[in-house]
């Protein structure tokens, strides 16, 4: 963030303050991360900073004192917020039983240029994006500078509800560039204005503040059917949070129960009533703000919201900046939305760009320990010998390389597993206590496949067999053609009944197993 010109306006602020507030406030050496400064009436006056908040001064707020910040600002309007012309500062209100104003957060405002960078190639691809964030975090900052970038090229139009995004007045601030903004009257007018900005001044893009009510969520899709790319915030900090609140859900498709025939909720392994996306969402991409310098970006929303209801690993995209400016992208797993309609979820493992990266290589492990937890561990055992795999059952999660658990522990999270999630460990969830659930995970971990094997598979290893007698015949080594992890791990078990020495080479796909003589 240093690297980024911030206009703030300050000064202008400060005017507005009682005197001796204004004072201790410009005294310090650190008003640069200064977020709001808070005035109630009765209670000492109060900064809040970044990293801190403290008193300002002993004596406690008057009316006399609050009366004069409001008689030096702009009218509060219907959400009981005001401002100061031509900058970004924003005065709200809190009103006693009868109207009268009893407490003031004077938010500062600052257009901060260059904090689009981490996501500037997905604000110029087209698509319509929506941004999520806790408050404060900067979503009407890089809402800002979205807007400013794009009317550069296109025909920019902000809908600015409380004039947070270009300024109070009727001249609007410089951070939002050649966009035009039309202010609303009323919040409840919100969707209204969107609809006329689109049919009245033909926009190629529109920039929308806080959509919390329905109507507006009903008009964001309006505008998106329309062919025009939509750039917005909505209240929630993850995707998990819009799908579970009726009112902005529509946004990202929306949720429908859907009752499945007796043949289909077989194929699929759920009851017969499960959840699904209602629609096409409205935005194509969404954006979860989790610091300044870090977000998680969902490119294909319909797909992230698909995952999320069957229960499924979900794996964002995070970018995050470095100190010296440099953006970094990764893909990082986040705990599903496990319910009783989805499938058991896939194990949680780490991600480096856009190729996932187990944490173990299975075809090369002599016996795989095993942390369970609320899991009968003799059906494990039985399970493993069922499928002639080698595992043992820890007691200790340290001593562990994957962790096993049923849903409902899964869910309250208990010391072990937060345990196993800060080693590192990949957690695996079974849906029931079965024998054949734990049968259905020790495949997939160990890539057993059902029947017999296939005719490449089988050419595969008559080619193993064949370099095994090369080498006892005196070769030094002989290296195999790349295989998948299941003919690997048979690989490597026909090499040590011929009392010879196997290891896996390269990355998937061209992964292949090198067969040694033990003395070589």
């Amino acid at each position: 963030m240093s690297n980024h010109r911030i206009t703030d306006n300050l000064d202008s602020l400060f005017d507005v303050l009682p005197p001796k507030i204004t004072q201790s406030i410009t005294g310090e050496e650190k008003n640069a991360d200064l977020i709001e400064v808070i005035l109630d009436l009765g209670r000492v006056p109060t900064a809040r900073f970044s990293a801190e908040e403290y008193e300002l001064t002993d004596e406690e707020i008057t009316r006399k004192e609050i009366d004069y910040v409001v008689k030096r600002i702009g009218v509060f309007d219907g959400d009981n917020r005001a401002g100061l012309e031509r900058t970004l500062h924003r005065i709200a209100a809190i009103r006693n039983r009868t109207g009268e104003i009893v407490g003031l957060t004077c938010r500062v405002g600052r257009a901060v240029y260059g904090t689009t960078d981490i996501v500037k190639d997905l604000i110029e691809s087209g698509k319509s994006l929506l941004i999520l964030g806790r408050p404060g975090v900067g979503k009407t900052t890089m809402l800002r500078e979205a807007a400013r970038i794009l009317a550069d090229n296109k025909r920019v139009v902000i809908v600015d509800t409380s004039n947070e995004i270009a300024g109070d007045g009727d001249v609007t601030h410089p951070a939002i560039g050649k966009a035009r903004r039309m202010q609303v009257a009323q919040p409840p007018l919100q969707h209204e204005v969107m609809i006329e900005a689109v049919e009245n001044h033909n926009p190629e893009v529109i920039v929308i503040d806080e959509i919390g009510r329905e109507l507006e969520a009903v008009a964001a899709r309006t505008i998106a059917e329309r062919g025009v790319q939509l750039i917005g915030t909505a209240h929630g900090n993850t995707l998990q949070n819009l799908l579970i609140n009726p009112t902005l859900a529509d946004l990202v498709g929306g949720i429908e129960s859907v009752t499945l025939s007796d043949e289909e909720a077989k194929r699929r392994g759920t009851q017969k009533t499960v959840l699904e996306r209602r629609s096409n969402p409205t935005f194509h991409v969404l954006i979860e703000i989790q610091t300044r310098d870090s977000v998680a970006v969902h490119q294909d929303v319909a797909t992230a919201v698909d995952s999320l209801l069957r229960g499924e690993l979900l794996v964002p995209e995070v970018r995050s900046r470095t100190d010296d400016g440099e953006i970094k992208i990764k893909k990082t797993p986040t705990r599903p939305i496990l319910q009783s309609i989805g499938v058991d979820p896939t194990p949680e493992v780490e991600f480096t760009g856009s190729e996932p990266q187990f944490q173990m290589d299975r075809e090369e492990l002599d016996t795989l320990p095993i942390f369970t937890y609320g899991v009968a561990r003799d059906r494990m055992l039985k399970a493993a010998k069922n499928l002639n795999v080698p595992i043992t059952i820890e007691k200790h999660v340290r001593d562990a390389r994957i962790a096993v658990t049923l849903k409902h522990h899964y869910r309250d999270n208990p010391k072990a597993i937060a345990e196993a999630e800060e080693l590192g460990l990949p957690i695996y969830v079974l849906r029931s206590n079965t024998a054949k659930r734990m049968e259905h995970l020790l495949k997939d971990v160990f890539n057993v496949k059902n029947g017999s094997l296939s005719k490449s598979d089988e050419q595969a290893l008559q080619q193993t067999q064949g370099a095994i007698q090369v080498v006892l015949n005196g070769e030094r080594w002989v290296e195999l053609p790349p295989a998948s992890s299941y003919i690997r791990r048979l690989q490597h078990q026909m090499v040590t009944q011929a009392n010879l020495v196997s290891h896996s080479y390269g990355k998937d796909p061209n992964r292949r197993v090198r067969i040694f003589r033990e003395d070589s």
